[in-house]
């Protein structure tokens, strides 16, 4: 499958408002209907800029997935350097209440 190289509108990426303004030119005289070939071209056109779009996204998703296990990571780190043990307690502006040894949170 190849990517459909417009003569018409939808040259650049698709966007809703340009596919929407899309005109298929007519068969010739005596037939009815839109030509086979450009009705083809255009939808090889949509699942290719839909699939890169899909995979762009997935990329984006994996990336940012990426970066908040490494900020998690790194403030476990911090917080393990401090020595503050950490609960839902340690939030500004949460209640504070002991944990199961009897500290509350960031006592040694």
């Amino acid at each position: 499958m190849g990517v459909y190289h417009s003569r018409n509108a939808l040259a650049g990426p698709l966007t809703a408002d340009r596919l929407s303004a899309v005109e298929l030119p007519r068969t010739s005289l005596g037939r009815r209907g839109y030509r086979t070939d450009d009705v083809d071209a255009l939808l090889h056109r949509l699942v290719y800029e839909l699939g890169e779009r899909s995979r762009l996204l997935d990329d984006a998703r994996d990336e940012n997935d990426r970066i908040k296990r490494a900020l998690r990571a790194w403030q476990a780190e911090v917080r393990e350097a401090a020595g503050v043990v950490w609960s839902p307690a340690a939030i500004p502006g949460a209640p504070s209440r002991p944990g199961p040894d009897g500290r509350r949170a960031g006592e040694r």
